[in-house]
């Protein structure tokens, strides 16, 4: 039996931070997207709100920018490792992002097979934001749903991995989830829980899971 893997990015392959706010550091406007995340947290502002918070903020916003963002970013040790891993088993690894696309593409450089995030217009930004185009936390359910389907997995042959409420639909789905540096939220609904700055530990613990199963 094959597998696939669901990675979120945010909190998850990014310990401790967001795309946009590595984003926002690198711009300078740090402030404001702390806010705009306190209010995402609390539910004051939805995911749509928040990207069209985010993309009057960034006006100025270049692919240039992104990358440097990007390179400077503090992922988890071990991602291409894990990756290759899963490849060389036949198994599949995704990403499941609600953050902007134009960051979360790049990981594909770490060999995952499929990313999936919001869609933004093309920087810099000279089209508005088309709301259908912006993921929430149910669309992670769908978008995990399709990609089983097309590659022929069995939903019992699942795993998520993630770190926050908005990872809350997924896990609740899926029967194996592995809780990556988690909110207290998340910790109450995995199947097991990593805390750490290693991506290859959190993967052989969801081994284990599969394994048992």
């Amino acid at each position: 039996m094959t597998h696939l893997h669901v990675f979120d990015m945010d909190g998850t392959l990014l310990r401790g931070t967001t795309a946009s706010l590595e984003i926002a550091r690198l711009l300078r406007c740090e402030t404001r997207l702390l806010e705009l995340e306190a209010d995402f947290r609390r539910q004051v502002i939805d995911t749509r709100v928040f990207a069209r918070s985010v993309h009057a903020l960034w006006s100025e916003l270049t692919e240039e920018h992104v990358l440097a963002a990007f390179e400077a970013s503090p992922f988890l040790d071990d991602i291409r490792e894990v990756c290759e891993d899963i490849r060389a088993r036949g198994e599949y690894s995704m990403v499941v992002s609600m953050s902007p696309d134009f960051y979360a593409r790049l990981l594909l450089r770490f060999g995952f097979d499929e990313v999936v995030a919001s869609r933004f217009p093309p920087l810099p930004f000279s089209a508005p934001i088309e709301p259908e185009n912006i993921l929430t936390p149910v669309d992670k359910v769908r978008i995990v749903e399709s990609e089983r389907a097309r590659r022929g997995v069995e939903v019992d042959a699942c795993v998520a991995y993630g770190d926050s409420l908005s990872d809350g639909p997924l896990f609740e789905h899926l029967t194996h989830t592995v809780s990556v540096n988690g909110d207290e939220h998340i910790a109450r609904m995995a199947s097991l829980h990593y805390t750490g700055s290693s991506l290859s530990e959190a993967y052989s613990l969801a081994r284990g899971l599969i394994e048992a199963a």
